[in-house]
């Protein structure tokens, strides 16, 4: 085996880590305030995080690269027998029931880490020119984005489709491809807008009504009052009654942005945007600062997952987006959207810290073994 050299740690992100840090600690603080017995599963969510994140930073994932597209058509295979075998709860078949362990799976939520590496598996092998890809090569690699989209939106989910598919076309758009089929595909799709909405669910439908309408729906109208009782400066535990009487509605998970305005104020909610904006810029940096594609597909694709979802549940909770189940990334209630980003993260980070591994093998060779 390996032996770790104290020099790995001179290329290890910490900055990354100072500013996720603080978002799980004011997180669980927040949720146990909300629910004291969710604390306690909040805890092992970020210990089970914790360990995954150690896991993968010290896999050999380079050397093993080309694994990664068995992964990807794993996590297709998952998404497709959920047709076949799916569980279903309030109209959705989005999960897989484990036998014997009385566990459920969500395969789309497992998609996200190999779909980000399989884009980065296959920009590597095939970087685009100075121009950027034309239109056969963009077509290619938007198969791999279009087919879980396809999938997940079939289950019916969405709001995890449209994340993807943002963040798909989003990776593309930092490695490079020619401004022409950029122009050319939001032609499309705003011509397109009217049969898209003919092909929604009613409950999508809904929600969309209920967007537009003068009258927000309940679940933003207590939102909204929560962030308006909050004032500039936040309110004690013991005062912070919309969320304490349960007025809130889902305050450990969707609404939890507004629970952070009703106790911290503007200015607390001012100085969570603030650290996600940092964060965001920090991982974007990190992608335009480096050749390497591995790097550049991941840390982009990381920034824009945290963008995307940070958007759309701040937006969701001050009524300016429909509600959807899109959790606050790192902060809301919740295990499988958390080790997710901690996955994606240590993949980030061994990228990183192993991008010159070979200054770090005595034997001089490839290797970690």
């Amino acid at each position: 085996m390996w032996k770790l050299d104290r020099r790995i740690l001179t290329h290890f992100d910490f900055l990354t880590m100072l500013m996720i840090i603080p978002l799980i600690a004011v997180s669980g603080m927040l949720i146990g305030e909300i629910h004291p017995a969710l604390a306690t599963k909040h805890l092992i969510y970020v210990g089970v995080g914790a360990g995954v994140f150690v896991l993968f930073l010290l896999l050999p994932i380079r050397r093993f690269n080309w694994l990664i597209p068995f992964f990807y058509w794993l996590n297709i295979a998952l998404l497709l027998s959920v047709e076949l075998f799916g569980h279903s709860r309030l109209g959705a078949k989005r999960w897989i029931e484990i036998p014997f362990i009385n566990f459920t799976l969500q395969p789309s939520e497992l998609m996200k880490p190999a779909f980000v590496l399989m884009l980065a598996y296959l920009i590597a092998r095939n970087p685009p020119p100075i121009e950027g890809y034309d239109l056969k090569a963009f077509a290619k690699l938007s198969f791999f984005i279009l087919l879980p989209f396809a999938l997940i939106v079939k289950e019916p989910d969405l709001g995890t489709a449209t994340i993807m598919l943002l963040l798909g076309f989003g990776i593309l758009f930092v490695a490079g491809v020619r401004w022409q089929i950029w122009v050319s595909l939001i032609a499309v799709f705003v011509v397109s807008l009217p049969l898209i909405y003919t092909q929604l669910h009613d409950y999508q439908k809904q929600r969309l009504h209920d967007f537009v309408s003068e009258k927000p729906s309940h679940q933003v109208y207590q939102s909204i009052i929560a962030i308006g009782s909050g004032g500039m400066l936040g309110k004690s535990v013991e005062e912070a009654t919309q969320t304490q009487m349960r007025f809130l509605p889902i305050a450990s998970s969707d609404f939890i942005f507004a629970y952070v305005v009703e106790r911290f104020g503007f200015f607390g909610a001012l100085l969570l945007i603030a650290l996600y904006a940092l964060l965001v810029l920090h991982l974007m940096g990190i992608a335009l600062w480096s050749d390497d594609m591995y790097i550049k597909v991941v840390s982009s694709g990381i920034a824009m997952m945290i963008f995307i979802y940070m958007s759309i549940n701040i937006a969701m909770t001050i009524g300016f987006a429909p509600v959807v189940g899109v959790p606050l990334p790192m902060f809301s209630y919740g295990g499988s959207s958390f080790v997710n980003f901690m996955v994606l993260i240590a993949i980030m980070q061994n990228l990183l810290t192993f991008r010159y591994r070979d200054l770090y093998d005595p034997r001089g060779k490839k290797s970690f073994m």
